[in-house]
C-alpha cells in the first residue's frame, strides 16, 4: 500500500465514526435530548423556523407549511399564548439571543417546550425536511408532533 494514501484512509475512518455516532440521532428526528413529561405539565410550546436571509425553496416551504399548520390546527392555542410560532432570521442581530438559546446553526425547525415546573427543553425536528413534497403529510406530521408536546 502506498504511504501517500494513509491520510485519506485515516480521514475516511474518522468520517465513518462521526456518521455512526450522529446519524441515529437524526433518524429519530430529535437532535437534542428531551425530558419525558406527563401530559398537562406543559405551559407553552414554541415552534421556530430558523432561516438565513437568503432562503432556498425547501427552507421557504418548511416555514410556510409550519406556519400554516400552526394557524390551521392550533389557532386557539396561538391566541392564548400556549403555542408560539415565528420565522426567525438567524442573520439579524436582534435575533441573536433566541438563535443562541436554540443553538440554531442554519435553516431548521425547532420546538421548545416550557413546563410548569420551570424547566425547558428544545428539539430540532429534521423529519419535516423529508415531508415538504406533500403538504398534507407535512401538516399531519407536524400537528402530531406538537400535539404530543401539549
Amino acid at each position: 500500500m502506498n504511504k501517500n494514501n494513509y491520510p485519506y484512509i485515516i480521514m475516511g475512518v474518522a468520517l465513518l465514526l462521526v456518521i455512526a455516532v450522529m446519524v441515529p440521532k437524526y433518524i429519530a428526528g430529535d437532535t437534542t435530548d428531551d425530558k419525558v413529561k406527563i401530559s398537562g405539565d406543559v405551559e407553552k410550546v414554541e415552534v421556530y423556523h430558523f432561516h438565513a436571509t437568503q432562503q432556498c425553496y425547501s427552507c421557504k416551504t418548511v416555514g410556510a407549511y409550519a406556519e400554516e399548520t400552526i394557524n390551521t390546527y392550533f389557532s386557539d392555542e396561538l391566541k392564548s399564548g400556549k403555542v408560539v410560532f415565528a420565522s426567525i432570521n438567524i442573520d439579524l442581530a436582534e435575533n441573536k439571543e433566541l438563535v443562541n438559546k436554540y443553538q440554531a446553526k442554519g435553516s431548521s425547525l425547532w420546538i421548545g417546550t416550557y413546563y410548569k415546573d420551570g424547566s425547558f427543553t428544545k428539539v430540532e425536528n429534521v423529519n419535516v425536511w423529508y415531508k415538504i413534497s406533500n403538504k398534507q403529510d407535512f401538516m399531519d406530521y407536524l400537528k402530531g408532533v406538537i400535539e404530543g408536546k401539549l
